[in-house]
């Protein structure tokens, strides 16, 4: 005999609807008005991206004149304005002609100059285009091919909001990505965005905690950092990167009738291992670095199963030595002591340690 949901009455005595149904209809609905948005985002985006072809087309054909092309620009803006409202100034206009010059190369769909845009449009895959158009009119400001790419590929990837995306971008994700990789992982940051196979793979050099509110010159403790991490624990989520689960804070365990606690514990589920985190807001020492080896040794051999992956410890400092560093931890070893600040990083200095290394 098969068991049934049954129904429930409600206070009325009316048939209440049963859970599994409700929640089977529910996302039904929500998916629906998801896909509806993703079809709405793709048509503009793609009809941008035609708007801009016809305007360089139009050019080439035309005469090729600083004063021509703008004159053409603000002839077409006022009839659209007037037929359609806004959205058609001649900077938008500008942005759909530069939108198009960047991704011509990269769009997979056919031409459609001898077909009418709206049975196009209808066709068209979100997968063409999947960031939003603000979203893209943020990502041509950025001149460099590799790092616009990379903030395409991990806005789409990780699902960041427009403001997600300003904040990765002001904080120099891409930049301090890739002082932490050799030549060929940067340019994979272009083509593939951030692949994670391994504890390298996270590493960022500096992490930036700007949205903790704390002051570089104001006095505070290992305590105040690690309750404001807490409190802005989805932040600190996004800046730690990709896989990462939050477990504990001060994490205590026993070990030959001594307690230690460890700051912070995360799980990453991409590398199916343990991250631990000490947070450390004087300069490093080697008693740091042995401390974080013996929980990870600790959680190695206590804590972890069989199928998971050996533990990773993360210190981050005010300041490190990176010869210290070596010489205290043996090689391949999987802690890491890397720095922290508490404001953005300024990108011409990322930059310029980038050029460097190249």
């Amino acid at each position: 005999m098969v068991n049934r949901p049954v129904k429930k009455k409600g206070k009325a005595g009316a048939m209440t609807v049963d859970t599994v149904l409700w929640s089977d209809v529910r996302d039904l609905i929500l998916e629906a008005r998801r896909n509806v948005v993703r079809g709405v985002n793709a048509a503009l985006v793609w009809t941008n991206f035609e708007i801009g072809r016809r305007i360089v087309e139009h050019e080439q054909r035309g005469k090729a004149r600083a004063e021509y092309a703008e004159e053409t620009l603000k002839s077409l803006s006022q009839k659209l304005t007037a037929e359609f409202g806004k959205g058609y100034s001649v900077d938008n206009l500008q942005r759909m002609r530069a939108f198009y010059l960047i991704y011509q190369k990269y769009a997979t769909l056919s031409r459609i100059s001898e077909k009418k845009i709206s049975q196009t449009v209808s066709r068209i895959s979100p997968s063409a285009f999947p960031l939003s158009w603000s979203h893209y009119v943020f990502l041509i400001g950025i001149e460099d091919e590799n790092e616009r790419r990379f903030y395409e590929i991990e806005s789409d990837n990780q699902n960041w909001s427009l403001r997600e995306l300003r904040r990765q971008f002001n904080s120099s994700l891409y930049e301090r990505l890739a002082l932490s990789r050799d030549k060929k992982k940067v340019h994979d940051l272009g083509r593939r965005g951030q692949i994670v196979e391994k504890p390298e793979d996270l590493m960022k050099d500096p992490y930036v905690l700007e949205f903790l509110g704390l002051k570089e010159e104001s006095a505070y403790s290992e305590t105040d950092l690690e309750t404001s991490i807490i409190n802005r624990i989805e932040h600190f989520l996004l800046e730690l990167g990709k896989g990462f689960l939050f477990e504990a804070r001060q994490k205590r365990f026993t070990f030959e009738d001594r307690h230690f606690r460890v700051d912070l514990v995360f799980y990453n589920r991409i590398l199916r291992c343990y991250v631990l985190i000490d947070l450390k807001i004087g300069e490093l020492t080697h008693q740091d670095l042995g401390q974080m080896q013996m929980y990870v040794n600790y959680y190695d051999r206590f804590v972890k199963t069989p199928e998971e992956n050996k533990t990773v410890g993360i210190i981050l400092c005010k300041r490190k030595n990176n010869s210290l560093v070596e010489i205290t931890l043996p090689e391949h070893s999987r802690v890491f002591a890397r720095k922290y600040q508490l404001y953005l990083p300024t990108k011409a200095e990322l930059k310029a340690q980038l050029d460097e290394k190249a």
